[in-house]
């Protein structure tokens, strides 16, 4: 039997049907990927959401994403979990969200110096702060410079005056290649002396070492410090919030004598990068909304806290300019995570 052979010129005109048709099938799909976004944020969440703390239970993270959690949860109506995944400094856990699904199911809570100075103190890490994107910062809490009690200064002039006359130089105790050290040397530099900096692992240890008098200064965020200072523990001498601080009343800004000084702990929500930005406006939203509220606002101001009020575009240029701001102080100083 004769094998029947096909006319090129009958097949070209099929041959070109079948790729429109792919292409208009391509171009359909192309156009639902909004649509599909749309309606998967509007259906959003559908399941249990988790929000990872890379530091361990009861710090200033886990306190703060244990009472977004409550609150996340009433209003999106399903249930919102803590999850802590300490070690490295905190990029554990960022590493464990950064690598998770962009679907608004794992979010990460944590200070944001982990984020915009950990490129620069620990550069070998096993994501990049570029694989997460942010939702809010619902809590800031600016660094308060402190001093044992018998140093005889009161405010930040009179601390530097001292630093320059006195033939010892004043001990600062910081944990090692951290925001709090960082912010003190930039702010010792700018005052015209030098601080003798004393390592310690952890935040705690060396604010202990300071109300004990082993050490002669330190700054840590106002959440971590003011119960000492209103205890009578320690004294405080300056604020870096932009303007007067609410929760420390009567304590002079460094910005006062600095312009354009402000540091401190921003908490920060955030998601893996990728995630259809309706969900992260809804998160966004949401987060707004909670603390807004003034029970919350209270909880923030007790803690010695407040709302940052950035949205999530003017959180991403923040973040480039503090890993740029940092990165030059790790450098200039040669500091270098252990």
């Amino acid at each position: 039997m004769k094998a029947q052979t096909q006319n090129p010129s009958s097949a070209r005109p099929l041959a070109r049907r079948a790729l429109l048709g792919m292409a208009a099938a391509a171009m359909l799909a192309g156009a639902s990927w909004p649509a599909l976004a749309a309606e998967d944020a509007a259906s959003y969440p559908s399941k249990m959401i988790r929000i990872t703390v890379p530091n361990p239970a009861g710090g200033t993270s886990d306190v703060l994403g244990r009472l977004l959690a409550k609150e996340l949860g009433e209003m999106l109506k399903q249930p919102v979990i803590v999850e802590n995944k300490a070690g490295g400094n905190g990029n554990i856990g960022a590493a464990y969200v950064a690598k998770s699904a962009p679907d608004g199911y794992n979010l990460l809570l944590l200070d944001m110096s982990v984020l915009t100075i950990g490129p620069s103190v620990q550069p070998q890490t096993t994501y990049s702060p570029k694989d997460l994107t942010p939702i809010a910062i619902p809590a800031y809490s600016p660094h308060l410079l402190v001093v044992k009690n018998d140093l005889p200064v009161k405010n930040l002039d009179e601390l530097a005056a001292y630093a320059k006359k006195s033939a010892k130089p004043i001990s600062f105790g910081t944990p090692l290649a951290s925001i709090s050290q960082l912010a003190g040397i930039l702010l010792a530099q700018d005052k015209g002396f030098e601080f003798n900096v004393i390592g310690y692992k952890g935040g705690a240890q060396a604010l202990a070492d300071l109300a004990g008098g082993q050490i002669d200064s330190a700054m840590a965020s106002v959440i971590a410090t003011n119960q000492l200072v209103k205890g009578g523990k320690v004294k405080a001498i300056a604020v870096t919030s932009a303007k007067p601080f609410a929760a420390t009343p009567g304590v002079a800004t460094v910005a006062s004598q600095i312009p354009g000084f402000v540091t401190g702990s921003w908490q920060g929500l955030l998601a893996p990068a990728n995630t259809p930005p309706a969900i992260l406006d809804k998160l966004q939203d949401t987060i707004n909304k909670i603390v807004a509220r003034p029970e919350f606002a209270k909880h923030l101001e007790e803690l010695g806290s407040e709302p940052s009020g950035m949205n999530r575009q003017q959180i991403a240029e923040w973040m480039k300019t503090e890993t740029t701001r940092w990165g030059k102080v790790v450098k200039d100083n040669n500091i270098k995570a252990e």
